[in-house]
């Protein structure tokens, strides 16, 4: 196995908390309507078209002229996001943190709109304490499209035989393994701590 010589983050859900649900207990108390409104309106595949680098006001036109009833829950999404990213998972924090003490090169990935991400870089600075990020909102690419890795690799100049990838998704992880790099898929701060020192004695 080729020694790692740079590990990369993912960031939601794996060291910031994200649940699109919080506001809207408060906004849509009635669990069935939320449902439905975050299932069928302002949706996954909606939203991450932001990620992908759609401007809220294109997204919040387009669903508008869908669901005129609802278009003040429409523009409630991007209104309250931050209330989505409540907290950081401290435990994983401290790992990263751990990794940039060791003088362990540090980049991060992310499928995030891009004034977004600026907003919870000033809730979370440690978001700006790794050598750089790359946001898929600012390159219009999102994972797990190979190309996303292909940007990382070319912008931060990594080896991808030589690069760990920590990600909460399966699919995520799956297409850095088929670009080369290497990859865990994060479960908990315990199991992603194993991972690190695995396969980093595996490679001395």
């Amino acid at each position: 196995m080729t020694e790692i010589r740079h590990i990369v983050f993912d960031i939601g859900k794996v060291l910031v908390h994200y649940d699109p649900e919080l506001p809207f207990r408060r906004i849509i108390p009635d669990h069935r309507r939320r449902a439905w409104f975050l299932s069928e309106v302002c949706s996954h595949d909606w939203n991450v078209e932001q990620d992908r680098g759609r401007s809220w006001i294109e997204a919040e036109d387009e669903l508008i002229a869908r669901f005129p009833d609802e278009a003040d829950n429409i523009r409630a999404f991007r209104r309250h996001w931050t209330e989505m990213v409540p907290y950081a998972y401290d435990n994983s924090v401290a790992i990263l943190h751990e990794q940039l003490d060791a003088g362990r090169d540090v980049t991060m990935l992310t499928n995030f709109a891009s004034d977004t991400f600026r907003e919870a870089q000033d809730m979370y600075p440690f978001l700006k304490a790794s050598r750089g990020v790359t946001v898929s909102g600012d390159i219009r690419i999102i994972k797990p499209d190979p190309a996303i890795y292909a940007h990382h690799t070319r912008e931060f100049g990594l080896d991808p035989a030589a690069t760990l990838f920590i990600d909460d998704s399966e699919k995520n992880v799956d297409a850095a393994r088929a670009f080369g790099w290497q990859a865990v898929q994060f479960e908990d701060v315990e199991q992603l701590r194993q991972d690190i020192s695995k396969f980093y004695n595996s490679t001395k």
